[in-house]
C-alpha cells in the first residue's frame, strides 16, 4: 500500500539526517522533495500546493523541541498534514433511522462494486451485529445477479430474487419490502455502473434514490486509477447523495493519489478501504493509521486487530500451554501459517510493524506468500502421525511428501531442519520469562 510514495518519503527523511538544526534552506529543499513525490503519487495539484504551503508555514514558524532533530520534526508536521489531508477522524458509517435502513452503493464498471456489495454485508453482519439484506439491482451486467447470489450464499446472507433485464428501481423498491416485511434491518443496493459518468446511468440512479430514499450512498471507486477517482467521485456527487467513498483495491496502489486527494477535492470522506479480494478484506479507513504506514511508521493497532480476528482465542489458549510444555507439532504450526495468511500479505504486515519496512528496504518480499504456500502444501503431504512426530520421518517418507507436495527432498528437509530448531529453541525458553506468547492472550500460568 502506496509503496512508492513511502519509498520517497523516506529517501528526503534520510537527506534531513545529522543537520543540526531546521533551517529555511533545508526545508525548502525537503518540501520541493515533497512537492515532487505527491504530484509523482498522483495528487491532485491544487492539493499538493495547499499541503506544501501548510508544512511550510508550520515548519517556519514552530519552534523546534530541543528534543527533536530536524528530521523528527518534519515528520510530526508531514504527519499531522497527512492525517488532516486523509480526513482526521474516521468517517463512522451511520446506520441510525428507520429500520431497514437502505445502503446504496454507487460507481463505475471495473471498480469493484458487487463484490464491494457483499464485503459491506459481512462486515455489517460481523461487526455490528446487523441482519443485511443484498439487492441485486445492476440489470445490465451480464452476471451481476448472479454473481452476488454466489457471494451471498457464501456468507450465508439472503439475497432478493431478480432476473437480468428487468427495472432496475423496481428491482431496488420491492428488495427494501421485502426487507421490511422480512423484519431485517439493513438493506444493501448494488446498481448498475458505466464505463464513465453518463447521463443515462445518472437519471436511472437519481430515480432508484428518489424511489427508496437510501440513508446513505457510497461511492465505489478504485484506488489505482489515480485523479480519474476523483473525477469519478466529483461526477457522482454533482447529481447524487454521495455520503462517503469506498476506495477498492488499495493493496495495490503504490502512488496513493486517490487517497490524498478524494477528501480535499470532493469533501466526501473515505469510509472503508478495500483491502483484497477475499471478502472479509474490507476495513474501516483511519487517517491517521495510513499516515503513519506512508511514512514508515508502522501500524501496530491494524496489525493487533488482524492478528485478534486470525487468531481463534480457545485454539490460541491450547497453543500456549502446548508451547509451555514444547509439545508444538506440525499441525499447530500449519494452523499457525494459515492464521498468518489470513491476516493479509507478508508484504503488508511487515509495513505494520514499525521500523521493520525500513531495516528491510530492497529486500525481495515478493516471493513470501510462494513459500508459505509451499511449506503448507508440504506439511498437508504428511500423515497424521508424521505431523505429530517428525521423528518419524525417514528418506523414503521424505520422498513420498515432496512428489506429493510439488516440491523437493531439499525443501521438505529445510522445512523439517527448522521446525526441529524452533523446537529446541522453545525448550530453552521453555522455562523463562521470554517465552512467546500469543497475541491478544494474557499470559498463562506456569
Amino acid at each position: 500500500m502506496f509503496e512508492s510514495l513511502g519509498e520517497k518519503f523516506d529517501a528526503l527523511l534520510r537527506k534531513l539526517r545529522g543537520q543540526g538544526k531546521i533551517t529555511e534552506r533545508n526545508i525548502e529543499e525537503a518540501l520541493r522533495d515533497v512537492r515532487l513525490a505527491l504530484l509523482e503519487a498522483d495528487v491532485n495539484l491544487n492539493v499538493v500546493r495547499d499541503f506544501v504551503e501548510a508544512v511550510k508555514h508550520d515548519a517556519l514558524g514552530a519552534e523546534v523541541l530541543r528534543s527533536l532533530t530536524p528530521e523528527q520534526h518534519f515528520v510530526k508536521l508531514v504527519h499531522r498534514e497527512l492525517v488532516r489531508l486523509l480526513g482526521e477522524k474516521p468517517a463512522e458509517l451511520d446506520l441510525g433511522g428507520p429500520s431497514p435502513v437502505v445502503v446504496m452503493l454507487v460507481g463505475l464498471n471495473g471498480s469493484g462494486k458487487t463484490t464491494t456489495t457483499a464485503k459491506l454485508a459481512r462486515w455489517l453482519h460481523a461487526e455490528r451485529g446487523r441482519t443485511p439484506y443484498l439487492v441485486p439491482a445492476d440489470v445490465y451486467r451480464p452476471a451481476a445477479t448472479l454473481q452476488l447470489e454466489t457471494l451471498a450464499r457464501e456468507l450465508a446472507l439472503p439475497v432478493h430474487p431478480a432476473t437480468a433485464g428487468g427495472d432496475a428501481v423496481a428491482i431496488a423498491r420491492e428488495g427494501v419490502a421485502a426487507a421490511r416485511g422480512r423484519g431485517l434491518d439493513t438493506v444493501v443496493v448494488d446498481t448498475a455502473g458505466r464505463q464513465t459518468v453518463d447521463d443515462e446511468l445518472m437519471r436511472e440512479l437519481e430515480r432508484m434514490v428518489a424511489a427508496i430514499t437510501p440513508h446513505q450512498v457510497l461511492l465505489v471507486a478504485d484506488a489505482m486509477t489515480g485523479q480519474d477517482a476523483v473525477a469519478t467521485a466529483q461526477g457522482f456527487a454533482r447529481r447524487l447523495p454521495v455520503s462517503g467513498v469506498v476506495l477498492t483495491k488499495i493493496e495495490g496502489d503504490a502512488r496513493g493519489g486517490a487517497a490524498l486527494s478524494l477528501r480535499a477535492v470532493t469533501g466526501t470522506p473515505i469510509v472503508f478501504a478495500g483491502t483484497g479480494e477475499k471478502l472479509d478484506a474490507l476495513e474501516p479507513f483511519y487517517p491517521e493509521r495510513i499516515a503513519s504506514r506512508i511514512l514508515g511508521m508502522g501500524d501496530v493497532l491494524s496489525l493487533i486487530e488482524r492478528a485478534e480476528k486470525a487468531y481463534d482465542r480457545s485454539q490460541a489458549e491450547v497453543l500456549q500451554k502446548k508451547l509451555r510444555r514444547n509439545a508444538f507439532d506440525l499441525e499447530d504450526f500449519r494452523e499457525q501459517l494459515r492464521a498468518v495468511k489470513k491476516m493479509g500479505a507478508v508484504s503488508e504486515l511487515i509495513g505494520m510493524i514499525p521500523g521493520v519496512k525500513k531495516m528491510l528496504r530492497g529486500a525481495d518480499l515478493s516471493g513470501a506468500e510462494d513459500e508459505l504456500n509451499r511449506v503448507e502444501a508440504i506439511i498437508n503431504s504428511m500423515t497424521r502421525a508424521e505431523r505429530k512426530n517428525v521423528q518419524l520421518l525417514n528418506a523414503s517418507r521424505r520422498k513420498r511428501i515432496a512428489r506429493g507436495s510439488g516440491t523437493s527432498v531439499a525443501d521438505v528437509n529445510r522445512l523439517i531442519k527448522q521446525f526441529t530448531h524452533t523446537k529446541k529453541v522453545l525448550k530453552q525458553l521453555g522455562s523463562g520469562p521470554m517465552m512467546p506468547r500469543i497475541p491478544g492472550l494474557p499470559g498463562l500460568p506456569r
